[in-house]
């Protein structure tokens, strides 16, 4: 994602459904006035499309059944109704237990955001199949993403160019040169999908989730949202506080922070998980491969990232490992104690002169598949970002922050203060400062913190409590490591959940799983 990501918005499964190949239906125009009143014709699903990440349809369910995808038509402005239509992707697994016990639809946003829904709840479907005894699982495309009139930017070569940039300028020259090629990014977004940036702001994607609910025939939204996708949650239940059903929000974004706020407190994040994953390293039993102790681990990854910011090293094919795709690697290897040792091999291999496996962890960050081809991950991330948020932020106010961003993170701070300025010179203005969530009249909501996640620290899960309102957000501690909880298969988390959503037991605020 450009300009580096705004990361405290990526979903770790996005990522991971990326990185496991490369480690080892849907969107129309519609004249059809009443979007209420369509039904949804679901046939067996196409083989995700480029802006989706490409790759094979989805296998069936263990079961045998298969997904299933469908397209939902929603305005494109909706403040305007009756004017042009465009198509959702929609994916679902009809619920495989007893149809008198079934609940209803529970829909899954999986985070960026930009991540598409209907390549990603297939790819982990598995991990959820109890709550598909009670529930139809479902998720989409959100607006501006794969198959949901995508926003377009640079194209596979152009961006192949494009992450090899120096993301962290040390001189004039070289802000310059970053600053002109962030503006040429966002211009290009503007030629290709002028028509669809005033129109993906998270309000929008809320407003589209609850159309979703009636076309599926639920009084409630039942509702899991990871990542980014809490921050989708909680824009829902603002607008729409009575027609939250079970909602289960994990790995959370704080609402009540600002742009450079989430970007500082991130880079304190990906410290901490820096910190974690070398002491790790250098307790295990056997010698740790990349360092003598966690000090030295962290020294000598800052060595390397210096020493490429000069001399980039051998990567993929015609593409070397440059500074800033060695920090996007290390940075999505963070995202999950399950890519530790890929980052091991990658550092290892790095200070041989050799940087494929960095490379690939760098790709699967920024969207890219092993044939060269870019899903629109990146492009939707920044275009809903900078339709979300209202700052833009300058040459100058970055430079003058960047002592602060330096004290939070040695190796992340140039990177994520440098990111604050891709919605430089953005086509539509930005919203708010920070998303408005208070739901006051909700149905509870189980709002879920880990306390070694990078990409959402574990500080924003009281902060999303508090903000949704009294009586409403129930929190749960999640002592781990990487992004997310539920996913970890921790017994304890996925007990709290599964007994929420499949039973309507809220667990005891102040819960805390280890």
């Amino acid at each position: 994602m450009p300009n580096p990501p705004r990361l405290r918005a990526a979903a770790l499964t996005v990522s991971a459904v990326l990185l496991s190949t490369l480690l080892a239906g849907c969107g129309d125009d519609s004249e059809d006035q009443d979007v209420t009143a369509q039904k949804l014709s679901w046939k067996d699903c196409p083989a995700p499309n480029a802006a989706e990440g490409g790759g094979d349809a989805p296998s069936p369910l263990p079961n045998g059944d298969e997904w299933q995808c469908a397209t939902l038509k929603v305005p494109l402005d909706w403040d305007k109704p009756e004017g042009d239509k465009i198509g959702l992707a929609l994916i679902r697994a009809e619920a495989s237990g007893d149809e008198s016990k079934r609940i209803g639809s529970l829909i899954f946003n999986f985070g960026g955001p930009g991540g598409s829904g209907v390549t990603t709840l297939p790819a982990f479907g598995e991990d959820y199949a109890k709550l598909r005894t009670r529930y139809d699982l479902v998720s989409f495309d959100p607006r501006g993403v794969g198959r949901s009139s995508p926003v377009e930017c640079l194209n596979d070569l152009q961006l192949d160019a494009y992450f090899q940039q120096d993301a962290t300028p040390d001189d004039p020259a070289e802000r310059t040169k970053f600053l002109d090629d962030t503006k040429e990014f966002n211009a290009a977004c503007e030629d290709n999908s002028e028509k669809v940036l005033p129109h993906v702001r998270t309000t929008d994607a809320a407003r589209d989730m609850d159309l979703m609910r009636q076309i599926l025939g639920d009084g409630q939204l039942h509702y899991f949202g990871i990542s980014y996708g809490t921050e989708l949650g909680g824009v829902y239940a603002h607008l729409f506080p009575e027609k939250v059903g079970r909602a289960v929000f994990d790995a959370v974004v704080d609402p009540t922070e600002d742009a450079e706020q989430g970007s500082l407190g991130q880079t304190k994040g990906f410290q901490l998980a820096l910190d974690n994953f070398a002491e790790h390293c250098v307790s295990q039993t056997e010698d740790c491969p990349i360092g003598d102790s966690a000090q030295d681990v962290k020294a000598r990854i800052a060595k390397l990232l210096k020493d490429l910011d000069s001399a980039p090293i051998p990567g993929l094919g015609l593409r070397s490992l440059t500074q800033t795709a060695a920090t996007s690697g290390i940075t999505q290897s963070l995202y999950s104690q399950d890519f530790w040792e890929y980052l091991t091999e990658g550092l290892e291999q790095a200070y041989d002169g050799d940087g494929r496996v960095l490379m690939l962890l760098a790709d699967s960050m920024n969207g890219r598949n092993e044939d060269g081809e870019y899903s629109n991950l990146s492009a939707a991330n920044i275009a809903i970002n900078c339709a979300d948020d209202k700052p833009r932020y300058t040459e100058d106010y970055v430079v003058r922050k960047l002592p602060e961003f330096r004290s939070a993170s040695p190796i992340f701070g140039d990177y994520l203060a440098w990111g604050m300025v891709s919605c430089a010179d953005w086509a539509v203005a930005g919203a708010a400062e920070h998303p408005d969530v208070s739901a006051a009249g909700s149905a509870p909501i189980l709002v879920i913190g880990n306390t070694g996640d990078p990409a959402t620290p574990y500080e924003g899960a009281r902060k999303m409590v508090d903000a949704l309102g009294e009586g409403v957000g129930v929190e749960l501690t999640y002592r781990g490591q990487g992004h997310g909880a539920y996913d970890s298969k921790n017994k304890c988390v996925q007990s709290a959940v599964d007994g929420y959503l499949l039973d309507g037991k809220v667990p005891t605020a102040g819960t805390v799983c280890s």
